[in-house]
This record gives C-alpha cells, sequence and structure tokens, in this order.
C-alpha cells in the first residue's frame, strides 16, 4: 500500500512539474513562524489586556486563549481537509484569509467582545500552521515528511520568540490597536505570498467529503466542558448545566461519528497503532505547554507594589520583559525537534515520548518549587521548551508516517485537533486554579490570583506530562500480554 502511494505521489507530481523546493520551504515556513506568534503573543498581553479592557477577574481574561484554541480546534479538522480535497493553495489563502480578518476585527472594534471574536478567527486561521505538513509532503518526495516535521518544529521557535518578544514591543512602543493593524498586515501578505508560492496542483483526494456538522459539534459540546471548568467558581451550581450538556452531547456526538460517513476523525488511521496514543500524548504537551505559558506570564507581570504587603508577589515585567523570559523554550524547543527524528524513524516512538513527558514534568516540578525569580524562569523555560517539543515532533511524524499522501492533510488536522484542544484545555484548568483565590488590588476593580495558586497550578500540569507515561505504556502492556498468549 505504501508503494502505491509513494506510486501515486509521484505521478502527480510529474504531472504537475516540480516545484521549487527553497522557496516552497521558504513560504511554508513563513506560515508556521506567523501563526506561532498569533498563538504565542497573547498570553504575555493577557494582563495588559485586562487592564485596558477593564476585565475583573483572570478567567474573563483568558478566555481570549480559550476563544483562540477552540477555534483552532475547528480549523485544524477542516482547513488541512479542504487542502486534500480543493487543493493546497485554497487552503493555505484561505488560513491566512482567517487570521488577517481575525487581526482587522479588534483592530477595528477595539473593545472585548471584538476582540474575543477575532481570537476565534484568528484561532481558525492557525490551522495554516499544519497546512505545510501536507503539501511539503506532496511536492518533496520521499524527504517530505522529515521536511515538513523540521519546518513544523524549528519555526515553531522562532515564531515563539518573534510573537513574545514581538508582540510585547509593539505593544510597549505604540499601542495594542497598533499591534493588531501591524498584524492584519502581515497577514494579508501572508496571503498574497501563497497563493504566488504553493502550487495549484490537482486536489490530492478526488472524492470525500468534510464534516462540518460534526466538527462545530465537536467544538460545542467540548466548549461546554471548558466553560465549566473556567466558571464554575464564579457561577456556582449553575455551572452543572454547561458540564451536563457538554457530557451528553459528547457521548451523543461519540455514537453519531461512528455511524457517519463524513466523521471528523478517520476511523481507519485512527485504529492504527500508536496513532490514538499519539493524539492524546500531543493533546497533553498542548495541555502543559498552554498552563506553563498561562502560570508564567500571570506571575512574571503581577506588580508587588500594587498590591497589599500581606498579598504581594509577582516580578513586575511588561510584557516585552515576559516575552524574553520565553527565549531558552524557544532555543531548546528547536533542539528536542531535531534530536527525535532519527528513534521516532527507527521505531522508537514510545521512549521518547517518555523521555519528553519526563524532562516536562521535571521543569514543571522545578517552577512549582522555584518561581519568584527571573531566572527561575530562564532555568524552568529551556526544560519545557526541550520537553514539549519531544512530544511535539514524535508525535506528529507517527501519525504523518501512519497516513497516505493522499490524507496528509487529514493526518495532520488530526494531530493538530488534538494539540487545540489540549491548549484549550490546558487553558481552561490554569484558569480555574487562577480563580480558587482572589486578592484586590487596591485602588482599582481588579483582583489577581492569590500567590499560593501558581504553585498548585505548576504541581497539577507536572501531573499531565506523568499521565503520557500511563498513556503509552498501558497499550505496549497489553500488546505485550496478546503477543504472550
Amino acid at each position: 500500500m505504501a508503494q502505491i502511494n509513494q506510486q501515486v505521489g509521484a505521478a502527480r507530481r510529474a504531472k504537475t512539474g516540480p516545484p521549487s523546493r527553497g522557496p516552497l520551504i521558504g513560504i511554508g515556513a513563513l506560515m508556521v513562524v506567523l501563526t506561532n506568534a498569533v498563538i504565542f503573543i497573547l498570553p504575555p498581553l493577557l494582563p495588559v489586556i485586562q487592564a485596558q479592557y477593564g476585565l475583573a477577574t483572570v478567567a474573563e481574561t483568558t478566555w481570549l486563549y480559550t476563544a483562540l484554541t477552540l477555534g483552532g480546534g475547528a480549523g485544524f479538522i477542516l482547513l488541512p481537509r479542504l487542502a486534500d480535497l480543493h487543493g493546497d493553495r485554497n487552503a493555505s489563502v484561505a488560513a491566512s484569509a482567517f487570521l488577517a480578518v481575525g487581526a482587522a476585527v479588534p483592530a477595528v472594534g477595539d473593545s472585548y467582545p471584538t476582540l474575543l471574536a477575532g481570537c476565534a478567527l484568528m484561532g481558525f486561521g492557525c490551522a495554516a500552521q499544519l497546512l505545510p505538513l501536507g503539501f511539503l509532503r506532496r511536492n518533496l518526495g520521499a524527504s517530505g515528511i522529515t521536511v515538513g516535521v523540521a519546518v513544523l518544529v524549528i519555526a515553531t521557535g522562532a515564531g515563539i520568540v518573534i510573537g513574545m518578544i514581538g508582540g510585547g514591543l509593539i505593544v510597549e512602543s505604540l499601542s495594542l490597536r497598533s499591534f493588531f493593524l501591524i498584524l492584519t498586515a502581515a497577514c494579508a501578505a501572508t496571503a498574497l505570498a501563497t497563493y504566488v508560492l504553493v502550487p495549484h496542483a490537482p486536489p490530492a483526494e478526488r472524492t470525500g467529503r468534510i464534516g462540518v456538522v460534526g466538527t462545530v459539534w465537536m467544538i460545542g459540546w467540548i466548549g461546554a466542558i471548558l466553560l465549566t471548568l473556567t466558571q464554575g467558581l464564579v457561577w456556582g451550581n449553575a455551572a452543572l448545566l454547561p458540564l451536563v450538556v457538554g457530557i451528553v452531547g459528547g457521548v451523543a456526538w461519540a455514537r453519531s461519528q461512528r455511524r457517519s460517513s463524513t466523521a471528523v476523525f478517520d476511523m481507519a488511521l485512527m485504529r492504527t497503532p500508536l496513532v490514538t496514543v499519539s493524539c492524546l500524548c500531543i493533546a497533553l504537551f498542548a495541555a502543559v505547554n498552554s498552563a506553563f505559558l498561562l502560570l508564567l506570564s500571570t506571575y512574571a507581570q503581577v506588580i508587588p507594589e500594587a498590591l497589599r504587603p500581606v498579598d504581594a508577589y509577582g516580578l513586575g515585567l511588561s510584557a516585552l520583559q515576559t516575552g524574553w523570559l520565553m527565549v531558552p523554550f524557544a532555543v531548546t524547543f528547536l533542539v528536542g525537534g531535531a534530536v527525535v527524528d532519527r528513534p521516532v524513524a527507527n521505531g522508537r516512538g514510545v521512549p521518547v515520548f517518555i523521555l519528553g513527558a519526563l524532562i516536562s514534568a521535571a521543569g514543571l516540578a522545578w517552577l512549582a518549587m522555584m518561581h519568584d525569580q527571573q531566572w527561575h524562569y530562564l532555568v524552568g523555560a529551556a526544560v519545557m521548551g526541550l520537553g514539549c517539543s519531544i512530544g511535539y515532533a514524535a508525535g506528529f511524524t507517527l501519525v504523518q508516517a501512519a497516513a497516505p499522501e493522499e490524507k496528509a492533510g487529514m493526518a495532520a488536522g488530526v494531530a493538530g485537533t488534538f494539540m487545540a484542544v489540549g491548549f484549550a484545555f490546558g487553558t481552561a484548568l490554569v484558569s480555574a486554579d487562577l480563580s480558587a483565590s482572589l486578592v484586590p488590588v487596591p485602588g482599582t476593580t481588579l483582583e489577581v490570583a492569590a500567590e499560593g495558586l501558581y504553585g498548585a497550578g505548576y504541581w497539577i500540569s507536572g501531573v499531565l506530562a506523568l499521565l503520557v507515561v500511563v498513556i503509552v505504556l498501558v497499550p505496549s502492556a497489553r500488546s505485550r500480554r496478546r503477543e504472550q498468549l
């Protein structure tokens, strides 16, 4: 089957003509850099947004990040599948256009509701980071998977630096509204570049449909559960209503997907060895990643002098200074992705996942005990970048390798959807943690989390990292028992 898929892909490339390798890799890297810059821009700006729009609670502020990641969950399913069925260029232009429109909405509206809507649209467009996995694989032949994953990981590291530092610099020098105007222009330019550089080849898969209804349904029940996590302490017993709706909706969704001809996830692919495990691991690494980002960004920008002496904590940093704390994360993120390629290709995916999980858990344990000095975060960020990148690189490689070339977009979308849901879950979990006990900021209507909640948040995140070990070892143990029987 693999040989047949390679022959089909080779015939398709011969028909459309060989693409220029350099520009193709370049536009793929640009798409990944831009989308990750958008994702990593937001955490250090959340305290700025909270102050500018007068948001009273941490939960209100972090809902912006949840909207971004939930929008990403929809985009990560639909846009890569659009690439399979309607062409890589069309999907790439559409993703970049969603980013541009999403950035323009808060630039024009300049309010919390428009920012919330813009985050959802930008999240949908952030699926652009997954599209190079498809068009690089389809146009670069045998090296396509390796090159695609390498571009994804390396450009993600660059996007982290550009997003966290560049966003903070623009806001500090200009304004939040100016930042969104500049982001709109950058996304519009990227849309034009994708139209020019991404090959307009015939669709890789000529039959099939996109499960739009199933996708919207899935985002709905997941969003209801996340609403309970973020607002449970604020709403009290009333928060149980969306929880019940989410659970019932999730069970009904799962039952309908088994019989659907346009299931959100390809069931044949999900039954392939290690694919479901890889997707669950990606989700957990994403949850850990987002939890770390929000805990760091929130603590670092609390001004100790603004609180009562008995409540005082924080580093009092600006958004730009907070971004600099993330540089070690970006550097080690590049390293981690580079070192796992060969072990995963040699069938060592399970040990690689365990390594990434243990490194991440070690970084979170360090931060749980040591998080009141800048150098504590520099050390913790370096460890976290290494652990998360190892997990992401292994997961995306294994899922891509299990799918035929004509479904490369679908495979990227499956893995990306789990990543988006993981980001949303980690965000909601931290929001609930930081809302458990609030202290007032004298002279304002704002409240911040009590200091002790940060250590608890890191410990909880460490447990999520260790769940990766459980997820990969249990199926392995079952497989060994079957072999013995």
